[in-house]
Formats: structure tokens, sequence, C-alpha cells
């Protein structure tokens, strides 16, 4: 090999590590670019509070890769952000709902007490029936306590659920028979629809007895109109469908998603006819959630409202 031929080579090879270099310093000022674009869009995200995404077209994997991460973890914030902003506007109604609540019965009772020791007149008969009231207001209170603290201890997980293999058919059985004095004093038919052969869910019977006596309670309360209340177990290989129904005043579609809110209740749930502490459905949902279950609403007043649950059924 000759000296030209030598001499063409290295000029060759200098080329090519020129060019080599060239793309190289091209490819880290992109990269030295594109690392000041997400920390400069960061950095208005910080600042504004802005639930922005890095939107970046890049070929650089790690690049792409960083992006991905950035955005779940901008997603996980905003999401936290957001539950956070309905958990706080939640509270606010809950202290401003509950707070009612709790001055009605108060008034109510003071009322009473003061009747009882400045009215001399009373007969025997109307001092009785002031203290009934008296007993009735109390407990209604002492009821609406005892559901916000058992939510508290739900949400905060003080209350201990265990799951295990539970008989939902058994359990359900149990629940409605329980009721069937409060339903032949009503004039309220019953539609009970279990299987014969047991079928087996993972849960808590404890809680289960709980979400199932308040459905029927408020199948009941808000359904007695349409004079039925329904129970039904369904399963297929995967889950066991609970449905609680009946065919009375129902609830508005535009009302479905809030009945599960912290003390939402209708309009009409405040009169007498319909006294309720509006927890009952949230703390049904909490524990639901608890068994790894879901609940939800379908209904047309007058036609069928049901509360379907579903949980994880067990084959063995």
């Amino acid at each position: 090999m000759n000296f030209s031929m030598i001499k063409m080579l290295l000029i060759i090879v200098v080329i090519i590590q020129i060019i080599y270099i060239y793309f190289q310093y091209k490819k880290i000022k992109t990269k030295n670019k594109n690392v000041k674009y997400i920390y400069d869009v960061l950095q208005k995200i910080s600042e504004e509070k802005s639930n922005q995404k890095i939107l970046l077209t890049t070929d650089d994997m790690y690049i792409k890769n960083l992006l991905v991460e950035i955005n779940k973890v901008l997603f996980s914030i905003n999401k936290a952000t957001a539950d956070y902003a309905n958990t706080k506007e939640e509270m606010k109604r809950m202290l401003s709902n509950i707070s009612h609540d709790i001055k009605t019965p108060l008034t109510v009772i003071l009322g009473y007490i003061e009747v009882l020791n400045t009215d001399n007149s009373l007969t025997h008969q109307e001092r009785t029936m002031l203290l009934s009231k008296i007993e009735e207001k109390s407990e209604e209170l002492v009821d609406l306590l005892n559901d916000f603290f058992r939510l508290s201890k739900i949400e905060s997980r003080d209350i201990d659920i265990t799951l295990s293999k539970i008989n939902i058919s058994e359990i359900c059985r149990k629940s409605i028979l329980s009721y069937y004095g409060i339903l032949t004093d009503k004039n309220l038919d019953m539609n009970i629809n279990i299987p014969n052969e047991d079928v087996y869910v993972l849960g808590n019977e404890d809680a289960m007895n709980r979400i199932l006596n308040n459905l029927i309670s408020n199948a009941i309360t808000y359904g007695y109109e349409g004079k039925i209340i329904g129970l039904e177990v369904s399963a297929d290989k995967e889950f066991v469908y609970i449905k609680v129904w009946d065919k009375g005043k129902g609830i508005n579609e535009i009302y479905a998603d809030r009945v599960f809110e912290r003390l939402y209740t209708l309009e009409d749930s405040r009169n007498k006819k319909y006294q309720g502490s509006g927890l009952g459905l949230t703390i049904t949902k909490k524990l639901v959630e608890n068994l790894k279950g879901q609940i939800k609403l379908n209904s047309k007043p007058y036609e069928k409202t049901v509360f379907t649950i579903r949980l994880n059924r067990l084959n063995y």
C-alpha cells in the first residue's frame, strides 16, 4: 500500500469521525434542548398549578420513557389534587348537613323540655307524650352520630374487615326474612329469588349484613309506594350479583351518581315521612368497596329502582 492510499484512508477516517462527532453534537444539543423544554414546562406547571401534560416528539428512547413516567406522575398528582378538592368540598357540605341534622332534633328536644319545665297545666298523658317525643328525637340523634362515627372508622380503616369465604345465599335469606314483620305491617309484598344451592363469595358476614340491612331499609323507606320489595341473587363464573329493588318513587337519573355521597339526601328526605341520616348509602358503598366489590344504581321512577352489588365469586 503506497503513501497516497494511506493518506486517503486517513482522510476518510477523519471525515467519518468529524461526521460522527457532528451528529453526536446535534444529538446532545437536541437532548439538552428537550431536557430544558421539560424543565420549563414542569416549572410552569408547578407555578401555575395547572394540569398540563408534557407533549414532545422525539426519537430518543430515554427521553420518551422519561416523558411517560413524568406524565404518569403528573396524572397522579392531578388526580390527588382533584380528589382532595372534592373531599374538601364534600366535607364542607357534610359538616353543614350534619350540623343541620343535629341542630333540628336538639332544638325540638330542648323545646319539649322547656314545655315540661314551664307548663304546670300539662296532664299526665300530655307529659308522657312529650317524653315519648323526646325519646324519639334522642334516638334519631344517636343514630345520626353512630352512622357518622361508623363512616369515619371505615374510611380511616379503624374497622378490621377480614375477607373470607361466606355463604351469600344464606346471608341474603336471613336478611330479608328478618324484615318479614316490618314488610307485613306495611302491607308490602316480597319477591325473593335466591338460588337453592349455596353460593359463596369473598366477603365478610358482618359487613354484608350491614350492607343488606341498609339497602332493604332504604327500599322500604323510599319504595313503599310500589307495594313490593325484591331481593335477587345470581352468579356467573367470576362474580355474584345481589339486587335489592322496589317499584316506588325511585331516584331521578340526574341524582343517581350523588346518592352515595356523604349526607346527600333528596329534598323530601328532610320530611318526617322520609327521615334518614343520609349516611346509609355512603357506608354501604364504602363497605362494598372494602369487600373488593362494586355497587351501582339504576332507577326508573315508579317502574323499578335497583341497587346491584357485584362481589367476587368463590368456586371452591
